[in-house]
């Protein structure tokens, strides 16, 4: 799957990787209704450092659709909020 982590690029990341993102992203969607900016700053960026460390980063030449969007390690609680829509940032992928 392709992953793009906001402000960086996009990375190719194996399937098997799916269910680590979506524990990463259960801890975002907690820290959003604990109100707790920390804790979502802390989530995000483990969310980027797993794809990073799992994936190949692609050419920023290599023109792809996304599968997943992580986003930037700085989203305020407000900006969370407009992009969760009921199904955390990242869409269930299993």
């Amino acid at each position: 799957m392709i992953v793009r982590v906001m402000g960086e690029g996009q990375y190719r990341v194996d399937d098997s990787l799916a269910f680590r993102l979506e524990e990463l992203d259960a801890a975002t969607e907690q820290a959003l209704e604990a109100g707790d900016q920390a804790a979502l700053h802390r989530s995000l960026a483990a969310l980027a450092a797993a794809v990073r460390d799992n994936g190949e980063r692609l050419d920023d030449d290599h023109l792809a659709a996304s599968d997943l969007v992580v986003p930037p390690t700085d989203l305020t609680l407000d900006e969370a909020h407009d992009l969760m829509h009921g199904e955390g940032l990242i869409p269930d992928l299993l």
